[in-house]
């Protein structure tokens, strides 16, 4: 752990260094690439040490399926290889080096380049292996038609601003960002004409990142106070249960719940200013002329704690992972995407069983909820108060549903597992079955 915060914390410093002395006005896009990838292996040696060979051989070997499989079964063939290699490093890790030994280890970066590897793979299958009316818009802008040279691809994956935390990025932005173009094809969406300029600005990263690193100092203060004080394991703790009610046992599921995720808001929202610092992820310029720096942004905090529907919890937390599932899985799942979807996130996060408890929870409740809203919410529409009560209730529940969920992620273990649902008398499971089988699917 104090190497992957010296690395991150020494990537931010080579960050700033990169854009500035190493910017696309001073250096050409193979020095840019170079630099970055030969930054990235230092890191990940340096950090990882001779487990960081897992991330070069995984690299290489996709890199031989993207130049000799047919591009109509180039992902399919990089999905499995990318996806059953993680799933042995993970596989490996509790056989060998048991539960909750490596906390932090090369699975982490292993799980990054995995997304990448597979998410350059569909698009190089929509850009060259599909007709252009068979994509959405979405598929259409991110098409990959050339295949990567062996530098772009090193770049791409092991370039030193993600290889440590990510976040995954689509190969074509990281592209145009190291060119030098990210910038201004998002100014290039807006007529700045109108708005009294003669050229186009140049928006800096300065504020976004200083920004972030407020909240990576706040967050890392309330992991060093609140989550060593709200350990997860106490609410299964024997006395706890015995001497305390069920609603008060809620309460405190739900403060345990909040102090493990400072680590989380730490780990992302420091891994998001190191690529700001280096000029990468600007998203474009808002109705009032703000410029924004949240393209890679894995987590939007204000929407987190106040969801009211449990997609919208998903859709803020991990963002960039959410958008992974969606883009390789939810899209082109023939069939069943929600479950599929959720199940290859179990499958990505690991082989503990308590991804599983989770995410197969998480289906369930996904389904409950998305019945309730579509079946209710607009009998509640009508008039602010009721507005305002519905929103009230749907964020309790929502919050509670979350905590209820998320607990075996943090568990990881059945036993611990079991013992927490017991206590909690299965009620998101008996609850949510229940509105699936009274309100009608629409």
């Amino acid at each position: 752990q104090i190497n992957f915060v010296a690395c991150q914390l020494f990537a931010l410093l080579a960050a700033f260094w990169f854009r500035v002395y190493l910017g696309p006005s001073h250096a050409s896009s193979a020095v840019r690439h170079a630099f970055a990838t030969l930054f990235g292996i230092y890191f990940a040696v340096f950090c990882f040490g001779w487990y960081s060979i897992h991330l070069f051989v995984l690299v290489m070997m996709n890199y031989g399926i993207m130049n000799m499989a047919s591009i109509p079964n180039i992902h399919r063939y990089s999905f499995v290889v990318a996806m059953g290699y993680l799933t042995l490093c993970h596989i490996s890790r509790i056989y060998i080096f048991h539960y909750g030994i490596l906390t932090t280890d090369f699975s982490g970066p292993l799980m990054i380049i995995t997304q990448k590897i597979t998410t350059l793979a569909c698009q190089l299958h929509d850009g060259i292996g599909r007709q252009a009316e068979e994509l959405t818009a979405e598929q259409n802008r991110l098409a990959v038609k050339t295949i990567p040279s062996l530098l772009e691809y090193l770049s791409y994956l092991l370039n030193f601003m993600s290889i440590i935390a990510g976040p995954c990025s689509n190969y074509k932005d990281y592209i145009a960002f190291i060119e030098g173009r990210h910038v201004h094809m998002k100014l290039l969406e807006v007529n700045w004409k109108q708005k009294g300029y003669d050229r186009l600005p140049d928006p800096s990263p300065t504020g976004a990142v200083m920004y972030k690193l407020c909240i990576t100092l706040v967050s890392l203060i309330l992991f060093l106070t609140l989550t060593k004080n709200f350990p997860m394991a106490y609410i299964i703790d024997d006395e706890f249960l015995d001497k305390t009610p069920f609603l008060s046992r809620l309460g405190y599921l739900y403060v345990v719940t909040q102090a493990a995720k400072p680590k989380y808001y730490f780990a992302w929202t420091l891994a998001d200013a190191v690529n700001n610092a280096a000029g990468y992820g600007f998203s474009g310029v808002d109705e009032r002329g703000t410029f924004h720096w949240d393209l890679l942004s894995n987590l939007n905090i204000w929407n987190i704690e106040t969801s009211t529907s449990f997609k919208m919890y998903i859709e803020n937390w991990n963002i960039q992972t959410a958008v992974w599932l969606k883009r390789v899985c939810y899209d082109r799942a023939p069939w069943y995407p929600t479950a599929l979807t959720f199940i290859l996130s179990a499958l990505w996060h690991g082989i503990y069983p308590g991804y599983y408890f989770t995410f197969l929870t998480g289906i369930l409740i996904t389904l409950a909820a998305r019945a309730i809203r579509n079946n209710c919410r607009h009998y509640f529409l009508s008039s602010v108060p009721l507005k305002i009560a519905y929103d009230v209730v749907t964020w309790v529940v929502t919050q509670l549903a979350v905590c209820y969920t998320v607990a075996p992620f943090v568990m990881l273990a059945v036993e611990p597992t079991i013992k927490f649902y017991k206590s909690m008398y299965f009620h998101m499971h008996i609850l949510s079955i229940l509105v699936l089988l009274v309100l009608p699917i629409r």
